[in-house]
Formats: C-alpha cells, structure tokens, sequence
C-alpha cells in the first residue's frame, strides 16, 4: 500500500467485480445498440477502458473524451466548471450516450454536463460512475449505473488523483488527511 494511503477501500478485485456488474446491467439494457460513451478526462480513464471491454462486443461502443475542471489542484470543487476539452455535436446527436464518470460527490459538474450534453440532441443521456459519495451531494442528479457508495472521504487510486498522484495505484484508498490539507 502507498504510503499516503490511510486504507484500501476497494481492492482490485472488487473494482473488477463492480466493472462486471455494471457491465452486464449496461448490456442488458444496450445489447445490440450503439452506445457513445462521453468519459470525462482524466480521472475516469481507466474505469471506461474496463467498461467498454466488459461491454463489448454486445454493444456498439463509441468512446469521446471530454476535460472539465473544477477542482485544480484541491481537494474541494471551487464550484467553477471550466471545459478544457468538449465533444463536437455530432459525436453525440441522436445517439445513446452514457456519461463515464470516476465520482459523484457535490453533484454540480454532473448535473452541468447532463445538461450540456442535452443541449447537443441526443437520444439518450445516463451516467454512471465507479463511486458515489452521496453524503457530499449538494445537487440533485440522477445516477444510473453506480459502482459503490462510499463515504464522504478523500479517495484515490484507479484513476481518481490529488494534485495529478495516485492515478496508477491499482486500487481506491482513503488518502491520508495530512496529504490533502
């Protein structure tokens, strides 16, 4: 275990387990269809590389990228949702499209993008998210496919990051308090 890790919340095993579940809930839903999956960079990279092989090929899997920031460099959203990468319209305009998301915490950049992506005509809009941190939410948004509930604690690992460290840890630990604040 890294040293900054208070605890492992989720081995490798469980994240594959999650990822198979959700997987086989997409597919039974979207066998057969096209599916554009809109993951949203960087922390939710390695999460959608999982999904989309569990998926395929039972569904047509698209995958586009998009970049937002609202964190920085801190452990706190600021609120402020900039789009450092957007998608083009055509890449989701009369398409399935499922949101890949590392976490819901606050809930105001998913409801943002939810609504951004509506803007682009779709046919359809879900999300789904490895984690989610329900006793942080302070929006409401629907989440379809959900991995794990967890608590309202700072995690890293499989992707999720603090200040760009702790993407490659190949499970989601609780970071050390001391690190973050």
């Amino acid at each position: 275990m890294h040293k900054d890790v208070k605890k492992k919340l989720l081995t490798q095993k469980e994240i594959r387990v999650i990822v198979y579940d959700i997987g086989e809930q997409i597919k039974k839903k979207h066998s057969g269809k096209e599916v554009v999956f809109v993951v949203i960079l960087k922390g939710a990279f390695v999460f959608a590389a999982d999904l989309m092989r569990e998926v395929s090929p039972d569904c047509d899997v698209r995958i586009v990228f998009m970049k937002l920031s609202s964190y920085g460099n801190k452990a706190q959203s600021s609120g402020n949702i900039k789009v450092l990468i957007d998608i083009e319209k055509d890449d989701v305009k009369g398409k399935n499209v499922l949101i890949i998301e590392d976490i819901a915490d606050e809930g105001s950049t998913l409801k943002w993008l939810i609504n951004h992506l509506k803007s682009k005509k779709p046919k359809s809009v879900e999300t789904c998210v490895l984690l989610d941190k329900f006793e942080a939410r302070k929006v409401a948004v629907e989440l379809n496919y959900v991995g794990e509930e967890i608590s309202n604690e700072f995690v890293v690992g499989y992707g999720l990051d603090y200040a760009q460290k702790y993407r490659g840890l190949p499970y989601v630990g609780i970071l050390k308090k001391e690190i973050y604040s």
